[in-house]
């Protein structure tokens, strides 16, 4: 089996590490929790010397440009390539869907969209993700320590993603020709929705519905919600043969649910 890459070692990036591990893949990454300094750059010249296949979770520089391209592109040649973007590039769609021929560039990730159409130009995978939410990193979670909000905003809808899904995207794309897919569940849902549902499945009342001002919300926050869209996932489950193992939030939280239960017994 040949060798596999990963510019940092982030949420997503471990659960893909895990599962190249586990099929006998040697892996090496940058990152806190990986094997090389991503400034190192003798050590991952080496590394990409011996490597077939390179993914990037690495965000961009505030300007759009990308720091892997930007320090190690000239060793990428004829490798494998994939990036983990995000469905931000599509911007606010008003609650409509949004597919891989949408424009992009157009809302509050004009960076990532960059970033995006760099990777695309040079032949990469490009995974564009919605929320991504998993063990640790979940509505159960926010419920359990209080701080979930239900916020009342009519009409607003996200799609999102099991980070599990996500390795399972980019391991069915390994012999792909590159672009952009979107990987998404199959259905999007209003946030206040998939909250309320961690509080049913953990036998707990909702948080009441507050403003979005009442909510106390962190800059960052009040962007995510100032965008409103649907994401088409059609194109990943035709060219990639891809399909989500967790199709809804439903299925994902529950999952979570039972994976905690299982540790505990152990």
């Amino acid at each position: 089996m040949a060798d596999f890459f990963l510019f940092g070692l982030g949420y997503s990036a471990r659960v893909l590490a895990d599962r190249l591990l586990a099929d006998g893949w040697a892996v090496q990454a940058t990152g806190s929790a990986g094997t090389i300094a991503f400034a190192d750059d003798d050590a991952v010249r080496a590394a990409l010397a011996r490597t077939s296949h390179v993914l990037s979770s690495v965000p961009p520089e505030p300007d759009g440009a990308d720091p892997v391209l930007t320090r190690y592109g000239d060793a990428l040649s004829g490798k494998w390539l994939g990036y983990l973007s995000s469905t931000g590039v599509y911007g606010d769609a008003g609650g409509a869907w949004v597919d891989e021929s949408s424009p992009v560039g157009v809302g509050r990730r004009r960076a990532r969209a960059a970033a995006d159409s760099a990777w695309l130009g040079v032949g990469a995978h490009v995974f564009r993700l919605p929320g991504i939410y998993g063990p640790g990193r979940s509505a159960l979670d926010r419920v359990r320590q209080g701080t979930a909000h239900r916020i009342a905003l009519p009409g607003q809808v996200f799609s999102r993603i099991h980070v599990e899904d996500i390795a399972e995207g980019v391991l069915h794309a390994l012999t792909t020709p590159g672009g952009a897919f979107n990987l998404a569940d199959d259905l999007p849902a209003s946030q206040n929705r998939v909250i309320a549902e961690a509080a049913r499945l953990l036998n707990r009342a909702p948080p009441p519905l507050v403003s979005l001002e009442e909510a106390g919300l962190s800059p960052a926050a009040r962007a995510f919600y100032a965008e409103n869209r649907r994401v088409a996932n059609g194109k990943a489950k035709r060219l990639l043969g891809w399909r989500p193992r967790y199709p809804t939030y439903h299925a994902g939280l529950q999952a979570i649910l039972a994976a905690e239960a299982t540790k505990r017994n152990l």
